[in-house]
């Protein structure tokens, strides 16, 4: 970077050091300019005017800018890139400072640290992950500062880490230097399936000892024991990186970010990136929308915060007994209660995102319609609580024991904050009538400038006896008495002359030099100290953020309960019956999605009996487009949902409480890193047969369909064997392989079942029940028929099914797949991978 003699450049340069790998947004009136290869970068990644400072000079600078009114859409055009910003700011009015005008970087925007409400999901976390590697496992903290959410854990195995960072989607990760420069390091496969922007600090801030007294500081705590972690210096080195990075980023204290806890493996079901993706948990599977997932269908939610939750619970159902059926508790009470649930949801309706607008607040982001967006929010919340009081559920009980009405905040806010406040923060406008004694002062003066002139014009006059006495104003001489030269001896003791005129004199009197000192500065004083009331209330509710995150939590869990009683009324769903044992029995089961969506036909539903005894796996017969899939799929849902707390699409479920759910479902092609879609199929089943338990749910969709047919009949069958004899989960297994069918006779919990379907003039009528039994054959040429093979195609397929079936192989025992009339064709041999 070539050195500038301007005094401007020098100081850019100077704050440019101190932040290397950020573009720096560096203030000039009413443009935040960029310079040298910030600039470069920034005018291609924004598709702006690249320009120069010094144009006629031998080197001029490269130069660009955006205007500050727009700036948070510059902004978030870099931040979606990847890219971090720092925003310099001036410090200091440029109207009264000669020379440089003071600057400071106020804050360093990155893809994991953003506040601005319209460049986060509103019910979407903004999650941003420390990780600290070391020989011992992984260290790993999970942040959303948007909403002060911190969390924390220990891993041994990377492909732990992996399938949270699959699940969690992060939009940065922050790492050790000497982890992210290492060539050898593992960090690039973990990321190969993410889009998060990587970051990293200096080793040493994940020194145990120095992230231990980070933690202790942000916390203001003794020690660590109460949240879990004391004993847990991976996890303590990550959490107390990411303190320090947020620190060093935003330039404010991190009051919201006031406790830790524990991502705990024991308190939830654990569900692997494959399920939920292959579940259509959070978004369909095949362009990545939320409309047509399982959170699509269930979240009527009406706050941001509710949304952020119902995802969080879905993700984690839980598997203690009694909190699952307390919440099903707490949902039935509120189904059965019509007319309060509408007033609690018309309510929750009124709350804007508690958790961002504390976290802006928190972090100094905050302009005045935030404040007042936190109050209207704060109003419903008296409401609601007269509302819950009138459900007897023992989680509104726990609640309303906790309540705070903020009613003390709402107040502050309501005394000082204009109802409709401008958005900039300086330039006047946010603070009401009455709030301040001093500001009131200033604005009357400013208000009734000439009413008191008048008023001390008429005061003199009687007091000196000059009728014609003059107050008057101009801009160079300010405010002036002027008497004429008749009546220049009866100025009083204590006039002082200002200027000589042509008519008489021009004074100023003590009174008038003081109101002249007030009224002249008045706006600027008045938009100065509206500012620094601000900045006071402002700091006093970040002062209860810690009040405040408490009852957003409340409010989101209410939303969340009231959402599934609200989807429990609207789709006939009932309230499970969870139990200990390992039994699932669903009677008349209805996949929760399909069922909205599907037009034309009544959906079918299912029954479905599971244990570990005598009907421990399901092989699972039929053509394609039977259901099989469907009627899978559904299982494993209307499993998930009851452990989440909802109701369930059932005329009656019974569920065993299940600690894993696995699926291997359809066909996920990884060619660009290396791996066919039979690789990713073997290494999908090794993963469930490796950690699946007895209390586990498995849904196996085709096992062996990626190879030749009879290594995918022995595979298949000795997963089967596997799962029956050692695992000893309850499985469904749909294939195409009828051999399977076989495995019932040998294996006393393995059962047959088939996808009902009829079949009328070589057509098929799909009836979408189960049904005991194996099918009689796959109908695959039926199906092909339906797809629009042409007719060549469908005919010669049915003679070479022929042939398979009446068993004709040639001399050398392999079938005659390309026998036709008067030909003879050479045999074909089984092709087997390598």
């Amino acid at each position: 970077m070539k050195n500038e003699t301007t005094p401007a450049m020098k100081q850019y340069q100077n704050i440019k050091g101190d932040y290397p790998d950020s573009i720096l947004f560096f203030r000039i009136g009413d443009f935040y300019e960029m310079f040298f290869d910030d600039a470069i970068t920034a005018s291609k990644a924004l598709n702006i005017t690249l320009t120069s400072r010094d144009k006629n000079k031998e080197n001029p600078v490269p130069m660009c800018g955006v205007p500050h009114h727009a700036v948070d859409i510059y902004i978030g055009r870099l931040i979606r890139k990847g890219f971090k910003v720092a925003v310099c700011e001036q410090m200091e009015d440029p109207k009264t400072v000669k020379g440089v005008v003071k600057r400071e970087v106020i804050r360093v925007i990155t893809p994991g640290t953003v506040l601005n409400p319209h460049l986060l999901g509103e019910k979407e976390n903004n999650f941003f992950i420390s990780l600290y590697p070391n020989q011992r496992g992984y260290g790993l903290a999970v942040i959303d500062i948007s909403t002060g959410n911190l969390r924390n854990s220990h891993e041994d195995l990377l492909k732990r880490i992996k399938n949270e960072f699959l699940k969690l989607e992060p939009k940065e990760i922050l790492v050790p230097k000497s982890f992210l420069n290492n060539s050898d390091s593992k960090l690039q496969t973990l990321n190969s399936e993410l889009s998060a922007a990587v970051n990293s600090c200096e080793d040493w801030v994940y020194d145990y000892e120095y992230a231990h007294k980070t933690l202790l500081s942000q916390f203001k705590t003794a020690s660590l024991d109460g949240f879990g972690c004391e004993n847990m210096p991976l996890a303590v080195s990550a959490a107390g990186a990411a303190i320090y990075y947020f620190k060093a980023t935003q330039k404010s204290p991190l009051t919201h970010l006031y406790r830790i806890s524990l991502l705990k493996s024991d308190e939830f079901m654990n569900l692997d990136f494959s399920t939920q993706r292959n579940l259509e948990l959070t978004r369909r599977s095949y362009d990545g929308s939320k409309e047509g997932s399982l959170l699509g269908l269930l979240d009527l939610t009406v706050t941001s915060m509710g949304g952020r939750r119902l995802k969080e619970w879905l993700l984690k159902p839980l598997l203690n007994a009694d909190k699952i059926k307390t919440r099903h508790d707490t949902v039935g009470k509120l189904k059965d209660s019509h007319r309060t649930r509408e007033e609690i949801r018309d309510n929750l309706n009124k709350i804007l995102d508690m958790e961002r607008l504390t976290a802006r607040i928190t972090l100094s982001a905050a302009n005045a319609r935030d404040l007042i967006a936190l109050k209207n929010s704060i109003t419903p919340i008296k409401t609601i609580k007269g509302l819950l009081e009138k459900i007897p559920s023992e989680i509104f009980k726990g609640m309303l024991s906790e309540w705070d009405d903020l009613s003390d905040i709402e107040k502050l806010i309501d005394i000082s904050i204009k109802d409709e406040p401008p958005l900039s923060l300086k330039d006047g406008g946010l603070i009401k009538d009455g709030y301040s004694k001093e500001l009131d002062e200033l604005r009357s003066i400013s208000r009734d400038g000439k009413e008191w002139i008048v008023q001390m014009e008429g005061r003199e006059r009687e007091r000196t006896g000059i009728a014609n006495l003059k107050v008057s104003y101009n801009k160079v001489f300010g405010y002036f008495i002027e008497i004429t030269k008749k009546h220049l001896s009866k100025v009083p003791e204590g006039y002082v002359r200002k200027q000589t005129v042509a008519t008489g004199e021009r004074y100023i009197s003590q009174e008038l030099k003081e109101y002249e000192d007030k009224i002249l500065g008045a706006e600027e004083k008045i938009k100065n100290i509206e500012y620094q009331i601000f900045e006071e209330i402002r700091k006093r509710i970040a002062e209860e953020g810690k009040r405040i995150l408490k009852m957003a939590g409340i409010i989101s869990e209410i939303d969340v309960l009231a959402s599934l009683a609200e989807v429990a009324s609207r789709y006939d769903y009932i309230c499970p019956s969870i139990n200990e044992n390992d039994t699932i029995e669903i009677i008349d089961g209805r996949h929760p999605i399909l069922e909205r969506i599907i037009e034309g036909e009544r959906f079918v539903p299912n029954d479905t009996c599971l244990d570990n005894h005598n009907n421990q796996i399901m092989i699972i017969t039929g053509p394609n487009m039977a259901g099989k899939s469907t009627y899978m799929r559904q299982v494993a849902l209307i499993v998930l949902m009851a452990q989440t707390g909802s109701f369930v699409p059932a005329r009656e479920a019974k569920v065993g409480i299940v600690d894993r759910i696995f699926t291997r479902v359809g066909a996920q092609d990884y060619l660009q890193k290396g791996q066919s879609t039979f690789m990713v199929e073997m290494n999908e089943t090794a993963n469930i047969l490796n950690n699946a338990t007895s209390r586990s749910l498995i849904i196996l969709d085709e096992i062996g369909r990626g190879t030749s047919t009879f290594d995918g009949i022995s595979i298949a069958w000795s997963v089967v064997e596997y799962i029956h004899n050692n695992t000893k989960a309850k499985t469904l297994f749909a294939t195409h392989y009828h051999e399977l069918t076989e495995l019932s006779i040998t294996l006393d919990s393995v059962k047959n079942y088939n996808i009902a379907v009829k079949e009328w003039n070589d057509e098929i009528i799909f009836l979408r029940k189960i049904a005991v039994g194996s099918a009689d054959k796959s109908y695959g040429i039926q199906v092909a028929r339906l797809a629009g093979l042409p007719k060549e195609v469908i005919e010669r397929a049915k003679e070479v099914l022929a042939n398979l079936e009446n068993k004709e192989f040639d001399e050398g025992g392999q079938p005659r797949l390309t026998k036709k009339s008067g030909t003879k064709e050479p045999p074909l041999k089984q092709m087997h991978l390598l």
